[in-house]
């Protein structure tokens, strides 16, 4: 559900931001393209935060799942364990039936035997009954000789200690089958009980790992969902970002063009007042646009603060004197004649460094002979150059404004003293930047 709604969100923003029509793209001015810019930075700045509780959605449930995992690794063992046990269980109740077998048996033999006794009590009884019940006594007396009084005397015995003998027996093959029977049915009841209780244990892990299987696919459910979410907010702040730079570039053509009216505008102005001073006072002068250009940058470097060209860049110091301007000239570390590819301001450490214009940090970092250096690219290949600083205030990636502070100036790198220097690049390569400015 959660994907669906983002890829709605995605679609739906993709086509507000990327379908505008000609003529109204044509009729926008700065203001309106601000507009545009902040609610996109709105917008990214919302796409990241939920591509943020993504990520951290999907940490939560690939922890959950790992401890649900570890879980299920303990009762799979448990599980282990209990089939062991009823292995176990399963090899006594089999045994003890094996035992109940042996011992019926031995009560068959032993009920046998009691069913041969019983049968000769019974002859003997029935003996006794029919010939009547002789005495011990009659049976000696009856002897014809001592010699054959000595022999029933010693039958009799006989025949009394069998008799003895047969009872004995019979009474300790009864308590034999009795006792036997209670001990093997005892063994028996409980080699079911506890097979019946390692079975319902064994059910009820059985049980845990059907729920911990399902939770673990619920987890792995979250986290694949927290992947497309993420995947698409970065296809989102992408869209976002292209965007940004077409509005950027956008505004600074519209920027470019006001700035071009106005210097064309201030320059007729300065050709009519030069025209009506050389006629006011009959002087003969020749003048054109760069020669007013050159004086001014050389009254501005020879006298105090530079105050600008009016370009359509900003200041990066303000009222900074012009300590060595763009051109050919004697570097002042290897003595060898070399241009000197920007333009250096005489300010102190610590002064406040701002952006000429609108534009995209791509290196905020110690660079080379120019020690740290911030780089900004406006757009149309057009980037500016910041190097000898004492403090960098942006990162590489940040969008800053026009104005905006990104550094305090100082003296890294190849520098001979506190100062700033700046430069225009066209195209990678350094150009004079005193029209810009």
């Amino acid at each position: 559900m959660k994907k669906w709604l983002s890829v709605v969100v995605v679609t739906a923003l993709a086509s507000v931001l990327f379908v505008p029509s000609e003529s109204y793209a044509k009729k926008r001015t700065v203001d309106q393209i601000d507009h545009e810019l902040r609610a996109l930075q709105q917008q990214a700045k919302q796409a990241q935060t939920e591509q943020q509780q993504a990520d951290s959605d999907k940490q939560d449930a690939a922890h959950y799942k790992n401890k649900a995992t570890n879980f299920l690794q303990v009762v799979l063992q448990q599980i282990d364990s209990v089939s062991g046990e009823l292995s176990k269980i399963s090899a006594d109740i089999d045994k003890t039936e094996s035992d109940l077998h042996t011992t019926a048996e031995q009560i068959d033999q032993t009920q046998k035997r009691i069913d041969e006794r019983e049968k000769l009590l019974d002859s003997r009884i029935r003996l006794m009954y029919t010939d009547g019940v002789v005495s011990y006594l009659d049976v000696l007396l009856s002897s014809t000789s001592f010699t054959d009084f000595l022999d029933r005397a010693d039958s009799l015995q006989a025949i009394a200690q069998q008799d003895q003998n047969i009872l004995e027996d019979h009474k300790k093959d009864k308590a034999l089958i009795q006792v036997e029977q209670k001990k093997l049915q005892a063994s028996y009841s409980r080699a079911k009980l506890l097979y019946a209780q390692a079975a319902s244990r064994r059910a009820t892990l059985a049980q845990k790992e059907k729920e911990k299987e399902s939770l673990i696919a619920s987890y792995q459910n979250k986290i694949e969902q927290s992947d497309d979410i993420s995947a698409d907010q970065d296809k989102l702040l992408v869209s976002i970002a292209s965007k940004r730079a077409q509005l950027a570039q956008e505004k600074n053509k519209i920027k470019a063009a006001q700035i071009y009216a106005y210097n064309q505008k201030k320059k007729a102005e300065a050709k009519a007042k030069a025209e009506a001073a050389a006629n006011a006072h009959k002087v003969v002068a020749s003048t054109n646009s760069d020669s007013s250009s050159n004086s001014s940058e050389d009254h501005s470097s020879s006298g105090g603060g530079f105050t600008g060209n009016g370009g359509s860049m900003a200041l990066p110091v303000s009222g900074a004197r012009i300590s060595s301007p763009f051109g050919y000239r004697i570097h002042p570390i290897t003595g060898a004649k070399k241009l000197h590819t920007g333009t250096d301001f005489a300010v102190g450490i610590g002064t406040d460094v701002h952006a000429a214009d609108n534009g995209v940090v791509i290196v905020a970092e110690w660079w080379s002979g120019y020690g740290n250096c911030v780089i900004i690219d406006h757009g149309n290949n057009v980037w500016t150059l910041y190097g000898h600083l004492s403090e960098i205030k942006v990162q590489k990636g940040d969008n800053v404004q026009r104005g905006s502070l990104i550094a305090e100036s100082g003296n890294t790198g190849a520098s001979t003293g506190p100062h700033l220097h700046f430069e225009v690049r066209l195209n990678g390569t350094p150009v004079d930047a005193m029209p810009y400015l």
